[in-house]
């Protein structure tokens, strides 16, 4: 078994650890006043054109797509190198394409689709959102309400959804939809590109989550899409969207794994000079078991993280995996920082120090793409037998 990374990832992973201290670090310190300004933590349009600009040049876009799109077709175990580097920062950043997006659009897109959706997203001209989820109907996609009925060779949509990143500004959205009830209430659910000027597409308020992002409602009134605008086969959007989901919460994993370890870093580097009463705090049994620990528990969550990914580009079934590694790392890597914070006293409860930041994106997370408590389930049910 071999555990490390191919030397072409290894060098990936290190160009992107570069980006990342070069471009994104030395913007945390506008990211983090403008959250303290109660305006939300992003980039201006400025430093979001100049840090692409950078990332476009190194060759950062399209890691993951298709080559015949224009991509490098990447295996998830480079992706995984490249999340957990950008996990380092509390710079928010995403390198064009999002990949849950498009690994979902490369399932499921048929040509024409790959032409006029996927090839510009690949090429970063495009942004895109998704919506899932509905008011009253989160982890459990079967209470669904949102329709989509054929009418001739168009689609009218019609529902509610919420928690939607971007929607405000994404070109299109992949819209999950009940196209088919069974009497079971195991109803099909089918998804569609939904553009952002079509007719019935309405964005109904703006909702400011704890990390300084923003997510959004929108409702669907008669909106009504072209047929060849329906992604996949009808009824069975249900399979590409776990793909999309599975991408995600690896994506976090990855992200986990970082932020986990820059916590450490900090805590390696403040704690032999910190004194108190005469000694410095690593010295402390306490904070050299904090240290310990975080340093064993990113151990943990590199070795089941890059596992689950090498399983994916071996092609089996990993939702076991996936759901235990979305858990696990949230999780841990929240415990890891919030002991960094408790090792910083007073400086660590400041918005001066990107720690707060960080604690707020992974407990955002811990409920993003399924809460723990549901993955947890997941794989107690499966281990138990008890999957209906």
């Amino acid at each position: 078994m071999n555990f490390e990374l191919a030397e072409e990832h290894r060098m990936l992973k290190d160009l992107v650890r570069k980006f990342v201290d070069t471009q994104l670090v030395p913007l945390e310190s506008e990211v983090l006043a403008r959250d303290t300004a109660g305006k939300g933590s992003y980039l201006t349009k400025d430093e979001q054109a100049k840090v692409d600009a950078v990332s476009k040049d190194l060759g950062l876009w399209g890691l993951d797509a298709p080559e015949e799109v224009g991509g490098m077709n990447l295996p998830m175990v480079a992706m995984v190198g490249v999340g957990e580097e950008l996990g380092r920062t509390a710079t928010p950043y995403t390198l064009p394409p999002d990949s849950p997006n498009l690994r979902m659009m490369m399932a499921a897109a048929d040509e024409k689709q790959r032409e006029h959706y996927l090839a510009p997203y690949v090429r970063g001209e495009t942004i895109s959102a998704i919506g899932i989820s509905e008011p009253g109907a989160g982890a459990d996609p079967q209470l669904m309400k949102t329709t989509a009925v054929q009418d001739g060779d168009d689609w009218i949509i019609n529902g509610r959804k919420i928690w939607i990143t971007k929607a405000d500004e994404a070109d299109f959205t992949i819209l999950m939809a009940v196209t088919d009830k069974n009497a079971n209430g195991r109803n099909g659910m089918s998804a569609f590109l939904v553009d952002r000027d079509t007719p019935g597409f309405n964005v109904l308020r703006k909702i400011p989550m704890i990390d300084g992002t923003a997510t959004y409602e929108i409702a669907l009134d008669d909106c009504r899409v072209p047929g060849w605008k329906l992604l996949g086969t009808r009824g069975q959007g249900f399979l590409p969207m776990q793909v999309r989901l599975g991408t995600r919460r690896i994506e976090m994993a990855s992200w986990s794994i970082g932020m986990a370890q820059r916590a450490l870093d900090m805590m390696v580097e403040y704690a032999p000079q910190r004194v108190t009463f005469g000694k410095p705090l690593s010295s402390r049994q306490t904070v050299q078991n904090w240290i310990a620990d975080a340093a064993t528990r990113i151990h943990a969550m590199r070795l089941m993280t890059y596992d689950c990914a090498w399983k994916i580009d071996e092609g089996r079934d990993t939702r076991q995996e996936i759901s235990m590694i979305k858990s696990y790392c949230t999780e841990a890597a929240y415990d890891i920082v919030d002991h960094a914070m408790q090792m910083f006293g007073g400086m660590g409860m400041t918005r001066e120090m990107p720690l707060y930041l960080l604690s707020n994106k992974l407990r955002t997370m811990r409920i993003y793409d399924g809460p723990s408590e549901i993955h947890n389930w997941v794989v107690a049910r499966d281990l138990l037998g008890t999957r209906e």
